[in-house]
């Protein structure tokens, strides 16, 4: 059995309340739209949160990427920027952040994580190939497909139950991943991809001693290790607090050491990187890095922006290294927790144990009267934004796509609504808020009648497909 999840922050600290490390210096007004307007609004947005208006937004959790608040240092640097086409200073300063507390050889800046999932998956998949991965995410598993890989999943099982209270359900299974490379032979395996923590899992961390086993297992293979580095700070915030041994090495030790065992790393800087656009593939092997450099001119910018402006390379080399700090972490995760923990006391069903960026309501317990195929995540959206103009996601079917062989509907067996926390944005406030919004919606979980898509994009249908409701 799995040692069991440490106390909370609260319980640490008996009945003192803790605060975040930073102060307010600028406000920006948000309102709650009447109730009538808020329906016309979702009407119009064909039930997708994704394509509500910002403006008819009150507290909007929709996603944790590119919505941080940067610091006063990161607004200082932008008027650092050095806007030369060729060889900006701010490209040096950025990858020396890189090396310095990721340790990756060389550096590829891109305009957000999304550009460099697709080049790491153009350079490094040959059609036919599997790539081995704990959990799906939704542009990272396209980008491998399109470049005629295969994904396929080799987490634990324990991720897959939103109320197992395994304190590592990002892990790899080592006898999944070994029994797929036997079957197809280490020579048909891309590489292993590796996300700390695990987005579709509940935001789910990876034990150091699982990403080293599966280093020995890689190898053993001849296969390659590569990182999905988006929030990998807040993976090493749970490795402090859970894993023996790591309880006096600050955040920044232990990210570094995780990205060791590894051979590549991308990230969307847009989470951990405290930034609002922004991302980078970083690499050991000199030849996957010159097709990389090579590359990245074609899709992205020349080999020193990468889609990027100098001042924006220059905001994230600062908040990069800001997001190590034990007492920002420390205080991330407390803000999500504190979600958590005020909706479990209300035992209302949420993914367990409470992960790192997000807070994971389980559709699937919130609507047992709703069929998969009438998109119960999608409808628990819809509710919560009607009943208090709060936005969040939709990570169930409609996220998970079809089979692009049968065409049919992937079915996962997770079916969730991500309540996804911005970085030094949101207070205490806004998060009691949001926990009666769900409790209400909780409370009237009877009357929903599901939805049916109407409108559905070729690609990743969950940004742009549209639903109207079932009346029955």
């Amino acid at each position: 059995m799995p040692d069991p999840i440490p106390q909370t922050m609260g319980q640490q600290f008996g009945r003192r309340s803790w605060a975040e490390p930073w102060k307010i210096k600028m406000v920006e007004p948000i309102r709650l739209l009447p109730r009538p307007e808020r329906e016309r609004a979702l009407a119009e947005a064909g039930y997708n949160t994704f394509l509500l208006r910002s403006e008819d937004v009150y507290i909007d959790l929709l996603t944790d990427s590119g919505t941080s608040a940067m610091s006063d240092r990161q607004w200082a640097a932008l008027m650092l920027g050095d806007e030369a086409y060729a060889g900006s200073r701010n490209f040096y300063n950025l990858e020396e952040v890189v090396r310095t507390y990721f340790g990756y050889r060389y550096f590829v800046p891109t305009h957000q994580g999304r550009g460099a999932e697709h080049l790491i998956s153009q350079i490094a998949i040959r059609p036919g190939q599997y790539v081995p991965g704990n959990m799906y995410f939704t542009t990272t598993r396209l980008h491998q497909e399109l470049a005629g890989g295969t994904f396929v999943d080799v987490i634990v099982d324990e991720a897959h139950d939103p109320t197992h209270l395994h304190p590592f359900k990002g892990n790899v299974d080592l006898d999944k991943l070994e029994a797929l490379i036997r079957r197809v032979g280490p020579e048909q395996v891309a590489y292993v991809s590796l996300a700390a923590t695990v987005n579709m899992a509940g935001g789910q961390p990876v034990s150091m001693a699982n990403v080293r086993a599966v280093r020995e297992l890689c190898d053993r293979h001849g296969v390659r290790l590569f990182l999905d580095a988006t929030r990998v700070a807040e993976n090493a915030f749970f490795i402090q607090e859970r894993e023996p041994g790591y309880a006096d090495k600050p955040i920044a030790a232990i990210v570094k050491e995780f990205c060791s065992y590894t051979d590549a790393a991308w990230m969307s800087a847009k989470k951990d990187g405290l930034v609002n656009i922004g991302g980078w593939l970083a690499l050991n092997d000199w030849d996957l890095f010159e097709k990389a450099r090579n590359l990245v001119v074609v899709y992205e910018g020349l080999h020193t922006y990468g889609g990027l402006a100098g001042r924006d390379m220059e905001a994230m080399a600062v908040g990069l290294v800001e997001a190590l700090q034990d007492d920002y972490m420390a205080a991330r995760i407390g803000q999500v927790r504190y979600l958590g923990e005020l909706l479990t006391r209300w035992d209302i069903p949420i993914v367990q144990p409470v992960g790192g960026h997000a807070i994971f309501l389980d559709a699937k317990r919130f609507y047992p009267h709703l069929p998969q195929d009438r998109f119960p995540a999608q409808t628990l959206a819809a509710e919560l934004y009607l009943d208090s103009g709060v936005r969040a996601m939709e990570r169930g079917i409609v996220s998970a796509g079809r089979d692009p062989v049968t065409g049919d509907h992937r079915y996962p067996k997770l079916e969730l609504v991500r309540l996804t926390i911005p970085r030094r944005v949101y207070t205490q406030a806004h998060m009691d808020v949001t926990g009666e919004a769900v409790k209400a919606v909780y409370e009237n979980r009877e009357r929903a009648r599901g939805l049916r898509m109407v409108y559905e994009p070729q690609y990743l249908r969950f940004f742009q497909a549209r639903f109207e409701p079932i009346a029955d």
